[in-house]
């Protein structure tokens, strides 16, 4: 868990922030009473610090959110089902003031505000992690779709005769190339099983030849999901970020070729890395809590 204190600019420099772990071995329960624990110390946190009470809060969690119900509806990775989330943070932190999102969009919203979306009126945000995600950026905010499950690009299926993805599928986008799959493949590749995708990006940059071919097939399932994204979308700009971004020039350069040399009547987009790294979802709840203090204050 990532957390913060952010001024009235939410800008890209927190006043504090802190990390805690998240207890998801002890049951989904516990991981609840860990973010509302967490919230309630940057509170106190700010008080101390600051000598003044926060105007709200922001969180944001992964899988299903019903943001308007305040309601995480459903996490795989934690356990978690219909947790009236916002009430209770409310409850927690005595405050009606608070704002709940999903953590992938609100990447994508802090992208857009202060990142590398910044001023582009259209553009698709990707989050290259243990799984594949997407934003998609219009003019600033973030579009949900009308179910909560816009951008869900990892789960298009590239290879259906590929390897079984969490989903239920096969072949889906995020087990041929997020920064998981890499390192999957180049454990077995390499015979190390602790191998990661940063392994295999400086092996590539080493120019060891069996990386490479890890590296080309990941690179080619990338560039087969982004043409269907590009397609559908027509963005102007493709934000590229996770920990798979993080290998730099070893995937912008063979990601830029593979993209365009894919697209026919396409207009094709700019291919640049995320600005805000791993702090953007943090950085967008803080947003997520401005937007709702700014509406609160133009509908009195």
């Amino acid at each position: 868990m990532k957390g913060a204190l952010l001024g009235p600019d939410a800008g890209r420099t927190p006043l504090y922030e802190a990390r805690r772990g998240t207890p998801r071995e002890s049951g989904p329960e516990a991981v609840v009473g860990a973010v509302l624990d967490f919230v309630a110390e940057l509170r106190a946190e700010g008080v101390a610090r600051l000598g003044a009470e926060p105007r709200g809060a922001g969180v944001v969690v992964p899988g299903i959110v019903d943001e308007t119900g305040g309601t995480a509806v459903f996490a795989a990775n934690l356990g978690w089902r219909d947790v009236p989330l916002r009430d209770r943070l409310r409850e927690r932190l005595g405050t009606p003031h608070v704002a709940l999102g999903h953590d992938m969009r609100a990447g994508g919203l802090a992208e857009a505000r202060i990142g590398a979306g910044s001023g582009v009126d259209r553009f698709l945000f990707v989050a290259l992690g243990t799984g594949i995600a997407g934003a998609v950026g219009i003019d600033g905010r973030i579009e949900p779709g009308a179910h909560g499950g816009a951008g869900e690009i990892g789960h298009v299926v590239l290879r259906p005769d590929g390897p079984p993805c969490g989903c239920g599928r096969r072949g889906c986008m995020e087990t041929l190339a997020s920064a998981s799959a890499v390192g999957r493949a180049w454990a077995e590749a390499s015979g190390v099983a602790t191998a990661t995708a940063a392994d295999a990006a400086a092996a590539v940059a080493a120019g060891d030849p069996r990386a490479a071919q890890v590296w080309r097939d990941a690179v080619a399932a990338l560039a087969d999901g982004l043409v269907v994204a590009v397609t559908l979308l027509d963005p102007r700009t493709l934000v590229i970020g996770g920990g798979l971004a993080e290998a730099g020039a070893t995937l912008f350069d063979p990601l830029r070729a593979a993209v365009t040399e894919r697209l026919t009547f396409q207009h094709v987009p700019s291919i640049v890395p995320a600005a805000l790294g791993d702090a953007a979802g943090c950085l967008g709840a803080g947003l997520l809590a401005w937007d709702l203090l700014s509406a609160e204050v133009v509908s009195r």
